[in-house]
């Protein structure tokens, strides 16, 4: 029998040949050379790639680069800027604001100490730059220059210009032609390496399996579906933080702390649209530690657009096709099974409430899930992550996938709703993540469809309809009879 490292060898040339420009050889040693710079893997991968040349890394090109352009946290730049009065060109995040009262658009630079106070977007800068200023994080390089308090009523740091950090036109069909070239356990293989993990990991001497496969790809299914709501209860150190605060640009994480309506749906006073309006995914990180302020009118909030992908705040109207990805974690007995049949007992009141977790789609067990160790780093090629999120973002926007369930599943007239558009969406995700190149049914094996697609789906959602029944007596704990056609 070929051993692991064997058979990957074939996958490695088969993500060159068929992704030889949107692929990059993932090595966390060359990693290192990213230590003390707060970057994401989309940014890290893209940089890779730049100094990389018939699979080689030139480090210390790439280390002289990132040493000119992008300064350390707790460096000199809010000095330099005081004292050359010269502009300075970085590469860095930063975070947007829009002033309606005082009509102007201010930023922070969290990384460098600039505060939103501190930062002002130039009136001047051409329209077309200022247009890619969404609210929110942005990525790009940003000339700063420090406008001194005797030309204004106080000192700030202007951004001149800006190039925002878009290294791909991406090509939907080229990427649909080459999916058509791997088997879907290849494909599976490559996805889970373009989440930067090694499929051929055997730890304790067991096999990745497919289902455990299946359930680590589920993290992906919210950036491919517009308004999906999933939640994942898993053990520290099995990874489910890192999907969310790396793999793209199209989602933003809120870990801890206090929760308020403003910051997540919109501003009163303000009148600032909350982070919701801006994301693919708005990933709710240690749920256990969350606070929110004003529960009842936030729990509103949350179930009025859980249901609808509506925003109603006061007289504010607005809608958004943001995904809601919950994250928390839970305690495991000896056999590595959640030690409560009542798997939400353990979380703050605000996820006790069975009609806001009616309105979560689906549920991931991520105890099924190994611990994220070393030998779980993926070394070999994966599509770069700059381009992998463009890809998922692009595919949230094509419908056709929804209708293919529609055409493949046989639903219940008695079904419940909430239960049905669930499996629906969950459903359509799979399918975007595992068989985006299928146009109709039929280009599916009906035996793939079932395992691959419907049964984790299905499961995925009597997760939640179990839950539903362990907290409250009115639910049933049985899923509706959905079943597939034949084809």
């Amino acid at each position: 029998m070929p051993s692991l490292q064997q058979i990957a060898i074939p996958l490695n040339e088969k993500i060159q040949k068929h992704f030889p420009l949107e692929s990059v050889y993932k090595n966390p040693e060359a990693y290192s050379v990213f230590t003390g710079r707060n970057l994401p893997s989309f940014v890290k991968d893209w940089m890779i790639k730049c100094f990389s040349e018939h699979g080689s890394f030139d480090k210390d090109a790439c280390a002289a680069f990132i040493e000119e352009k992008i300064p350390r946290k707790g460096s000199n730049v809010r000095r330099r800027l005081l004292h050359s009065r010269q502009p300075l060109q970085i590469f860095s995040r930063l975070i947007i604001s829009t002033d309606l009262l005082n009509g102007k658009m201010s930023f922070s630079i969290p990384d460098l100490g600039i505060g939103k106070k501190e930062g002002i977007v130039s009136q001047g800068m051409a329209e077309h730059k200022i247009q890619r200023l969404h609210e929110g994080e942005v990525w790009g390089i940003l000339t700063l220059t420090y406008i001194p308090p005797e030309q204004s009523s106080k000192g700030y740091v202007e951004l001149t210009d800006f190039k925002p950090f878009e290294p791909y036109q991406v090509n939907l069909e080229y990427f649909l032609e080459a999916r058509s070239k791997f088997s879907t356990l290849e494909w599976i293989d490559l996805l889970i390496r373009s989440m930067e993990t090694n499929p051929d990991y055997a730890g304790d001497k067991r096999l990745f399996s497919l289902n455990k496969k299946l359930t680590y790809l589920s993290r992906l299914l919210v950036y491919v579906e517009p308004n999906l709501n999933m939640i994942e209860l898993a053990p520290k150190g099995t990874g489910k933080s890192y999907v969310f605060n790396n793999l793209s640009k199209y989602s933003w994480t809120v870990s801890g702390g206090i929760v308020t309506r403003a910051s997540i749906f919109y501003n009163i006073s303000t009148r600032t649209p909350g982070i919701i309006h801006h994301y693919d995914c708005l990933a709710l990180d240690e749920i256990e530690t969350l606070q929110f302020a004003r529960e009842e009118d936030i729990l509103g909030a949350f179930k009025n657009y859980l249901e609808n992908g509506k925003i109603v705040v006061g007289n504010y109207q607005s809608i958004s096709d943001c995904g809601l990805m919950l994250l928390g974690n839970i305690a495991l007995n000896s056999r590595y099974q959640p030690k409560s049949r009542e798997f939400f007992k353990h979380l703050p009141s605000f996820f006790q409430s069975s009609a806001l977790i009616d309105r979560i789609h689906g549920f991931i067990p991520g105890w099924v899930l190994y611990r994220f160790t070393e030998d779980l780093k993926l070394r070999g090629y994966a599509l770069n992550s700059e381009y992998f999120a463009e890809i998922m973002h692009i595919l949230r926007f094509e419908n056709i996938y929804s209708e293919i369930v529609k055409d493949a599943l046989v639903i219940p007239k008695s079904a419940d709703t909430r239960d049905t558009k669930a499996v629906l969406k969950l459903c359509s995700a799979y399918l975007k993540l595992l068989y985006p190149h299928a146009r109709k049914v039929t280009d599916i094996p009906a035996k793939e469809f079932e395992e691959y697609v419907f049964t984790p789906a299905l499961r995925s959602r009597a997760i939640i309809r179990q839950q539903l029944a362990e907290m409250d007596s009115e639910y049933s704990p049985c899923m509706p009879d959905i079943r597939l056609k034949d084809w």
